[in-house]
């Protein structure tokens, strides 16, 4: 993969952001502190999308992603995860969810695939009560 990757220089602007030579006002920032505008740019996305506005769904899903980007960058600087780990978490579920692509099962409607994947969506959220009970 090339390393000059727009995403690559996402992730290079938000180190910058949050140097020491960066932004006071993104260095102060929290999870709690951004999540009221975290669901305004939600908001906004389904509002463009109800209007079949794609530039405007374009343009909000940048703001969602800078989000994205700003909460993991936040949980890096507390050596909680990174964008990296996020990355890592969706591909994995995408994985598990999607055994009729990646898997050896077979489906002939999306009936089946959206059971298949409420199925494996719950199965994941047991083990995970079981583990937080045995920590």
């Amino acid at each position: 993969m090339d390393k000059n990757t727009k995403f690559v220089e996402l992730k290079n602007i938000f180190n910058i952001l949050h140097s020491r030579r960066g932004c006071l006002w993104d260095k102060q920032q929290t999870h709690k502190s951004l999540v009221k505008d975290l669901k305004e740019e939600v908001d906004e996305f389904i509002a463009a999308v109800n209007k079949n506005n794609y530039r405007n769904m374009q343009e909000e899903l940048g703001d969602i992603l800078l989000h994205v980007m700003f909460n993991a960058q936040i949980a890096k600087k507390q050596k909680r995860f990174d964008i990296e780990k996020v990355i890592a978490g969706l591909i994995g579920k995408l994985k598990r969810r999607h055994p009729h692509v990646f898997g050896k099962v077979k489906v002939s409607s999306t009936r089946q695939i959206i059971a298949n994947w409420n199925k494996i969506k719950q199965k994941e959220k047991c083990a995970e009560a079981i583990r937080l009970r045995h920590k």
